[in-house]
């Protein structure tokens, strides 16, 4: 379908009511987790940060969001988790408007916007991704205990339970968000820029992850600043520049006319890879300063 056109950083965004999404692993009678955004607009002091974007992702795929610096990726994640009010359109998952769906939405923040003085041991992080399921003053239950502990196993953290978040490395703080998020179980995942900053390694456990989800029927959205990854390794892209510049497989999306118009002179085609040729400036904050 391609087309022209520091908070407390630990917080939960789940929907739904404790214990109303089904496990990871099966659609638990629910409509397929897709996500489809009609004509959505979000301002910041009355200044489009998305304007009139509107595209759908297919239940259990996985898509990149790629774009400048400052083209509204952010904000198109924070808009879907309700973080950021809509000034137009409307976001609709499980095929309900957002606030109403049935399932759990997992987010994983950029790493640059969290507090990470925040006294909190890894264990605590991936906890909080229960949060939903037990409600804010429940006690943990068995079940909670094996899901955080097979979450923390999966990204290779369990030896650092115990150790404060703040004293990790980037990749490690990296892996103990996304091990909160797969305590959630969602149904839907949304990670902004989770290879930014990271080693090797890291980038390959996250997608090595990611792989793994295919199996559950997760739906993936991920942001990224590396085109040939999103290229590669996804099913699907949307290429953002304040609107929606395509949406639609890579070969779709990749084309030296659409990649013009949302980078410009920003990104060479060498040797059959996109190649970024000058940095972008900063992305300015969100509350206009």
């Amino acid at each position: 379908m391609a087309r022209s056109g520091h908070s407390h950083p630990f917080t939960s965004a789940s929907r739904g009511s404790a214990g109303a999404a089904a496990p990871v692993g099966g659609s638990g009678g629910l409509k397929p987790a897709r996500l489809e955004l009609c004509d959505v607009t979000v301002s910041y002091n009355g200044r489009p940060a998305l304007l009139d974007v509107s595209f759908a992702v297919p239940h259990a795929e996985q898509w990149a969001v790629v774009g400048p610096n400052g083209s509204g990726k952010s904000t198109l994640f924070k808009a879907l988790v309700g973080l950021l009010p809509l000034r137009a359109g409307r976001v609709l998952i499980h095929e309900e408007p957002l606030g109403l769906e049935k399932e759990c939405v997992a987010y994983v923040p950029q790493r640059e916007v969290v507090d990470w003085r925040f006294p909190v041991t890894v264990r605590d992080v991936v906890m909080m991704g229960r949060f939903g399921r037990q409600g804010w003053f429940r006690r943990a239950s068995s079940e909670d205990r094996r899901v955080v502990a097979l979450s923390m196993e999966q990204m290779g953290i369990a030896e650092l339970a115990g150790e404060p978040i703040g004293e990790l490395s980037g990749g490690q703080q990296q892996r103990v968000f996304l091990a909160r998020a797969l305590a959630q179980e969602p149904h839907v995942l949304l990670m902004d820029e989770p290879f930014t900053g990271v080693d090797v390694a890291t980038q390959e456990a996250v997608l090595g992850v990611l792989e793994a989800l295919r199996s559950r029927e997760v739906t993936v959205m991920v942001s990224t600043h590396d085109l040939n990854l999103a290229a590669n390794r996804f099913d699907g892209v949307v290429l953002l520049n304040t609107r929606l510049v395509a949406a639609g497989t890579p070969a779709q999306v990749f084309t030296p006319a659409m990649v013009a118009e949302a980078f410009g002179g920003q990104v060479l085609l060498l040797d059959g890879a996109l190649v970024v040729d000058r940095c972008c400036p900063p992305e300015p904050p969100e509350d206009g300063r």
